[in-house]
């Protein structure tokens, strides 16, 4: 059995934030307002594994005004999720994923980014793709008032 899960997230801007995106930080004067560490990479992902094993969203899972997860690593939220998700027989596939952020290039951090989803994930580098766009000056995010992310996600279960 498969299933494919689709998640998105989106943060607005403030300077004197730390910029984490996909668990590593990226040196910027703007980071995300959050109630978490504001992922808003990890945030799509782990949407994406709710949705694709059908077990809700992350705000069902984290919710946002739970002081436990006031400026948690998001990383530690989606391995929450992976762990759910083998512990109901299921299995990552692979993953594919876009960031839209204005500023900073992401172009130099991608490489960094997979690396660490896919460890996140328990997946080979290969199974994770990673694209970054600019919001082309237009919009929250081309204004660089904010940043989001989709992820798409594939999952099995063997023998069912």
């Amino acid at each position: 059995m498969h299933r494919i899960g689709l998640g998105h997230d989106t943060h607005r801007l403030a300077p004197g934030k730390p910029l984490i995106i996909g668990g590593v930080l990226i040196p910027h004067e703007t980071g995300p307002v959050a109630h978490s560490d504001g992922d808003v990479l990890l945030h799509a992902i782990t949407d994406a594994l709710l949705g694709a094993a059908g077990l809700g969203d992350i705000g069902e899972w984290f919710p946002d005004n739970d002081p436990q997860y006031a400026g948690v690593d998001s990383g530690m939220l989606l391995e929450n999720v992976v762990a759910r998700l083998k512990g109901d027989g299921w299995s990552i596939v692979n993953l594919d994923c876009t960031v839209h952020a204005q500023r900073p290039r992401l172009s130099p951090f991608k490489t960094a980014i997979k690396e660490r989803v896919a460890s996140l994930l328990g997946l080979d580098a290969a199974m994770v793709n990673v694209k970054a766009k600019t919001g082309e000056k237009v919009g929250p995010v081309g204004r660089e008032e904010a940043l989001s992310a989709d992820a798409v996600v594939l999952i099995e279960r063997a023998g069912s």
